[in-house]
């Protein structure tokens, strides 16, 4: 199968950046949003990410207008996935809003259309039924595109093999490194991986054992990072580590829920919205003293 139209369900950041990243590539994209104002927000998005490959010499004079003019926005579902060869969805980690989303695109999407979901903690055989061809769906997630070029593919139980392979091409293409799962995980790898360290971080703060700022110089200073746990929180969005936290079970996962909550009822979601555990666009653990 030839894949040469992509349709991103939800503008936000992420699906904003795969959006992109599909039209550098030389794919016609269409990104579909309930909202106009998070279709204005992945368009500047984009503009911001072209301005900054543009001055790293990783796009040439130009070619930011030929990229864009790939890229469609709409708030129309039938026009958002006329011709798409994949769906790639991004919409918030909450199963009944992506179970109504599946049922309403499964039922509107072209026959040839590949269903994937982009979803970062959450199952694909937790809403693959709802699409009405399970066979044809499977989990196509991305980490940051630019930066972190893992594309992770993970089928369900009743995923068509035969769909492997041809993700594995486009995320190639794509520009990111494909790794396939042999069987379902929450968080897939890579993330399985960060929560460990990420909730780690967090009993640390909520027991009173350290401040942010020394759990984050003490995992920078012996690993070399650029960032400690808590700037990376910042950096993926606290409300994104919460959707995570709050369903686990154990006292110490609750404890750090229960703190996440409290900055994002106080509007603070991290590097996006100006503040989170550190205030942007200067953040102190990128300060030249922070590690004395």
């Amino acid at each position: 199968m030839t894949i040469s139209n992509i349709c991103i369900l939800g503008a936000g950041t992420l699906g904003s950046r795969v959006a992109l990243q599909a039209a550098i590539s030389g794919f016609q994209v269409t990104v579909f949003d309930i909202e106009h104002k998070s279709l204005d927000f992945s368009l500047a998005t984009m503009q911001k990410i072209l301005l900054q490959l543009h001055r790293s010499g990783q796009i040439s004079k130009g070619q930011d207008r030929e990229v864009l003019a790939r890229i469609k926005f709409t708030m129309n579902p039938k026009e958002a996935v006329a011709d798409a060869d994949l769906i790639n969805e991004s919409v918030t980690e909450e199963a009944d809003i992506k179970k109504r989303v599946w049922r309403q695109f499964g039922e509107i999407a072209p026959e040839k259309t590949i269903f994937t979901t982009n979803t970062s903690f959450m199952l694909a055989s937790m809403f693959a039924e709802d699409s009405g061809r399970p066979e044809k769906f499977c989990a196509f997630h991305f980490h940051d595109v630019f930066y972190s070029r893992v594309v992770d593919i993970m089928p369900h139980p009743g995923t068509d093999l035969a769909l492997i392979p041809i993700l594995e091409d486009l995320g190639r293409k794509l520009n990111q490194v494909p790794v396939v799962l042999k069987k379902e995980n929450p968080g897939y790898i890579f993330n399985t991986m960060l929560m460990a360290l990420l909730g780690t971080a967090g009993k640390l703060l909520t027991g009173e054992v350290a401040t942010i700022e020394d759990i984050d110089r003490s995992w920078m200073v012996n690993f070399h990072m650029p960032m400690g746990p808590f700037g990376i929180l910042d950096s993926i969005g606290l409300e994104t580590a919460w959707h995570v936290t709050h369903k686990m079970p154990d006292r110490a996962s609750q404890a750090f829920a229960g703190l996440l909550k409290s900055y994002i009822d106080q509007g603070k979601f991290g590097e996006k919205s100006g503040e989170g555990f550190y205030s942007y666009p200067n953040p102190k653990y990128r300060d030249s003293d922070f590690m004395l």
